[in-house]
Order: structure tokens, then C-alpha cells, then sequence
């Protein structure tokens, strides 16, 4: 029995096991169908806009909720992320944020507030820098991704300014306030007009409602007299004298807006170049050459002098009466001046003859010129003979006086070289008379020795020098046949000597 009780247990647990499954699951999916329309996902570049469904009403002038206890969409937004809200009090609504591109600005419009005034377009703020009116909002947004509002703002896309180089930007305030004295060409600093400073190059990201940007050219520009064919002056004797001439100007960086205001006309947009010309140049440009040209005669105008002194001054006068104007001359230049035909002909040949005999004088001057600097190379080829000549002497003179060194010096050497070999030879003759001298006085010592020894020995034989000499003699040769007769000692021949022996014996002793 006890072991079917715990057999049969497993099976009365079955049905409870998949109940208590079931009920699990059932609740997890009731936790899921209650929680997904709870969750508010968000993702990126995207923001959420919350609308209340619960509240009071708002007016019929409002277009939006004032906060959270009014119906109606809410000026808060959610952001990237996840929320969660109560799908009974709460409804929203997922829309991409508000990107400005690259090399683009944005403009937002306040389209919540009070209307504006007449005349007036941007919105007023409060301290906190939020719309109280309706308008365009001053500041602008650069490029970037942004959570704007739509029920509060819209945005506008714009293109930056870029002023390029060599251009300068005359900045128009559009807005603020009104200038004290209308009649000014240029306002003060931040009221509505034409300012004073201009821009330099660059991008600036502006509003273009708050601030407008004209570009203004500030490059060397070249204007050719002769384009309308109508430059010229009649002469004082009545001739018509045209001209064509170059003029190279700019407008000066520092009074753009000056000139700017005073010459743009509208129908050429920002360009005021064409005005420069036509209201400034030209008719400068015309009234000083009828003025100093009716001052002379036709033909005096086909010489260099009087084309010299009229180019001078045209260039003089173009930047007195323009520089004061905001525009620089760099250059006017008159490159042709046309006098009348009747004239032209005599006087151009008259001209000719004098280049051409300027130009013989110029010929005769230059041959002398030549015959001059001809001669002055002979004199220079001379002078540096003469130098090379000298340097020659100079060269010759040094080594000579080198060589006579270098000899005297050799000399002196060899005179010192002989008096050291003479003295060192007067030494060995001295020492060698010396050495002779000894040798000398011990030949004499000895044969002083010796002749007093011969003489003792003969005053032993009294006196008799023959005697002696027997002696010697006998001495000499007695022992050398006493050798050779040993063995005939008793022969006849030794009798021979035995009387010297025998008396040469007494003697010895006696010695």
C-alpha cells in the first residue's frame, strides 16, 4: 500500500502543475497587454509630443495647453528614450526633430502669443528668452538636430552668407529700433539702417529677417574710356580731339557702406559697380578732359610733351575728385589721343623729322660714347699692363731678394761649417803634435836610457867601444852555435871561440 500511495501521487499533481503554467502565462500576457500601451518608445532623432485627455478647457485663443491641468497638447516633449504614461490620461505623438543640414541655418517662428503690432515681425521675448508674441524668433539654429515644437515653432531653412575674399558684407538691421536723424545715409550701431563697419570675408550664419548682408565687390575693376566712342574734346582752334584711356579702381574697404547706400540702385542688385562708373568716373573723366583739352591747340596734342603733362593731370584729377567718393584710382591711364586728320598728317611728319633728327644727335652721341668708352678700355688695358708690370718687378724683386737670403744664409752656414772644421783641425794638429811630441820624447828617453846603457857597458871594457861590440856580437851568436854545435862541443870549431869565451866570462861578472 505505501508503495502505490507514492506511485500514484506524481499523477494527482499533474493537472495542478499545468493549471498553475497556464495561470502564469495567462498573467504574464495580461502584464504585457497592460504594459505596451503604457510604454512610450522614443527613438533617436525623434521626440515624443504629450497630449492631455483629461482637464480643463483651454480658451478659444490659446492654440496650445497652458500646462499639464488643461487639455490639449503640452508644451513639454520627450526626448530619445523610453516613458511610461497612463493611456487613459495621456495620448502622444512620435515626430522627427527639427535637422538643420550642413551649410544651412535654421529660423524658427513663434506661432503661439499675442499678434504683433503693425510694422513689427519678430516676436517679443521675457527674461527667460521665451515667445510672449507671435513672430520670427532673432536668434538662429546652426547646424545640428533639434526638438522644436511644432504646435510652438516652425522653422524656416536658410542659406548662410559667405562673403568671399576680396568682398566686403554692408550689414542692413532689419529690425530694432528706429534711427534718431532719417536723413543719414548710415545709422548708428544697432538701429535699423545701413550700419557703418561692413564685414570682412568669412561665412556668417544671421537671420535673414533680422539682418541683411549685401556683397560689395572691393577688387581692382577696369573701366576702357573708349566703350561708349563719345570721349574727347574739341581743341582750342576748333578740332575734335578723342581719346581712349584705362582706368583701374576699386571701391575703398572702409567706406563700402558709404557707397553702398549713396550709388546701389535696385534694379542691380547688390553690384555697384556699373554706378561707380556711370555716376562717378565718367563724368569725371569727361569734364576734365573738355576742360584742360580746350586749352590747347590740336596739333600740340601729337607730341610727347603735351601727352605726357595731360596724362599727369588726368590722373591727378581722377583721384582728387573720386578718392573723396569711397573710390579708389590705382591708375588712369590715356592710351591714345586721336587729333583730327587735317592736322595729323603735317605735324606727325614734322614729328618724325625731329625723332629722326633726335635720333642722329642720339646716334653721333652714342659713337662718341663708344670713341670714349673705346678709349677708356685702352687705358684700362694699359693701366693693368702697367700693374702687371709692376706687380711683375714687385714678384722678381721678392724672389731675387728671397734668393739672396736663402744664399747669405747658405754662406754664413758653410762660413760657420769652416771656422768649426778649421778649429777642430787646429785641435787634432795640436793633438798630434802633442802625440808626436810624447812619442818623440819616449823615443828620446829611451834611447837616452839605452845610449847610457851602451855606455856603462862599454866604460865595463874601459873605454874600448870594439871590445864591446865583440862582446855583443860573440853574446849574439855564441848561444845560437852552442845549439846548432851541441854535439861537436869538442870539435875543432868550437876551439875557436873559447878565448872570447874565456875572457868574455871575468867581464860578465864584472859587470
Amino acid at each position: 500500500m505505501a508503495f502505490s500511495d507514492f506511485s500514484e501521487r506524481p499523477r494527482s499533481l499533474g493537472p495542478t502543475l499545468l493549471l498553475a503554467l497556464a495561470a502564469l502565462i495567462g498573467l504574464f500576457i495580461l502584464g504585457w497587454i497592460v504594459y505596451l500601451p503604457f510604454r512610450i518608445d522614443v527613438p533617436i532623432g525623434h521626440m515624443a509630443i504629450l497630449i492631455t485627455k483629461t482637464g480643463k478647457d483651454i480658451k478659444n485663443t490659446d492654440e496650445i495647453a497652458p500646462d499639464a491641468s488643461f487639455k490639449g497638447v503640452q508644451r513639454e516633449v520627450l526626448t530619445e528614450g523610453r516613458y511610461f504614461k497612463n493611456p487613459f490620461y495621456w495620448d502622444w505623438e512620435v515626430v522627427p526633430q527639427a535637422e538643420i543640414e550642413n551649410g544651412k541655418l535654421g529660423v524658427l517662428v513663434s506661432l503661439t502669443g499675442d499678434e504683433l503690432p503693425y510694422g513689427e515681425f519678430l516676436a517679443r521675448l521675457d527674461q527667460d528668452g521665451q515667445p510672449i508674441t507671435k513672430g520670427i524668433m532673432p536668434d538662429v539654429l546652426r547646424p545640428g538636430r533639434y526638438p522644436v515644437h511644432p504646435y510652438l515653432y516652425g522653422v524656416e531653412i536658410h542659406d548662410p552668407v559667405t562673403i568671399p575674399a576680396g568682398s566686403r558684407g554692408v550689414v542692413t538691421n532689419l529690425a530694432g529700433k528706429f534711427p534718431e536723424d532719417p536723413n543719414q545715409l548710415l545709422v548708428k550701431e544697432g538701429e535699423r539702417g545701413v550700419q557703418p563697419k561692413p564685414l570682412d570675408s568669412g561665412t556668417y550664419y544671421i537671420n535673414p529677417y533680422v539682418t541683411s548682408i549685401s556683397l560689395v565687390d572691393c577688387r581692382s575693376q577696369r573701366y576702357n574710356l573708349a566703350e561708349n566712342k563719345d570721349m574727347g574734346f574739341p581743341s582750342k582752334d576748333g578740332f575734335w580731339v578723342s581719346l581712349d584711356g584705362i582706368i583701374e579702381f576699386r571701391i575703398d574697404p572702409k567706406k563700402v557702406a558709404e557707397v553702398y547706400v549713396a550709388y546701389n540702385d535696385d534694379s542691380n542688385g547688390d553690384r555697384v559697380d556699373d554706378e561707380i562708373i556711370s555716376k562717378i568716373i565718367t563724368p569725371n573723366a569727361r569734364s576734365f578732359c573738355r576742360l584742360e583739352g580746350s586749352n590747347g591747340l590740336g596739333r600740340e596734342f601729337i607730341s610727347g610733351i603735351t601727352r605726357k603733362v595731360f596724362q599727369e593731370n588726368f590722373q591727378k584729377a581722377m583721384k582728387r575728385e573720386c578718392e573723396p567718393r569711397g573710390v579708389e584710382i590705382i591708375q588712369a591711364l590715356i592710351t591714345r589721343i586721336n587729333p583730327p586728320q587735317q592736322i595729323a598728317q603735317p605735324v606727325r611728319e614734322r614729328e618724325i623729322a625731329k625723332q629722326q633728327e633726335k635720333q642722329y644727335r642720339e646716334q653721333i652721341l652714342q659713337q662718341k660714347a663708344e670713341q670714349q668708352v673705346a678709349i677708356q678700355g685702352e687705358l684700362v688695358k694699359q693701366r693693368q699692363s702697367l700693374v702687371k708690370a709692376e706687380q711683375d718687378v714687385v714678384k722678381l724683386t721678392t724672389e731675387a731678394m728671397q734668393k739672396q737670403a736663402v744664399a747669405v744664409t747658405g754662406a754664413q752656414q758653410r762660413k760657420g761649417v769652416a771656422v768649426f772644421n778649421l778649429q777642430a783641425a787646429e785641435d787634432q794638429v795640436s793633438a798630434i803634435l802633442a802625440r808626436g811630441k810624447a812619442e818623440a820624447d819616449v823615443v828620446t828617453f829611451q834611447n837616452q836610457a839605452e845610449a847610457a846603457g851602451w855606455k856603462r857597458s862599454v866604460e865595463a871594457f874601459d873605454g874600448n867601444g870594439m871590445q864591446y861590440s865583440q862582446y855583443v856580437l860573440f853574446e849574439k851568436l855564441a848561444g845560437a852555435y852552442h845549439r846548432i854545435m851541441v854535439n861537436t862541443a869538442d870539435s875543432p870549431l868550437m876551439k875557436i871561440f873559447e878565448p872570447s869565451m874565456e875572457t868574455s866570462k871575468p867581464q860578465a861578472a864584472g859587470r
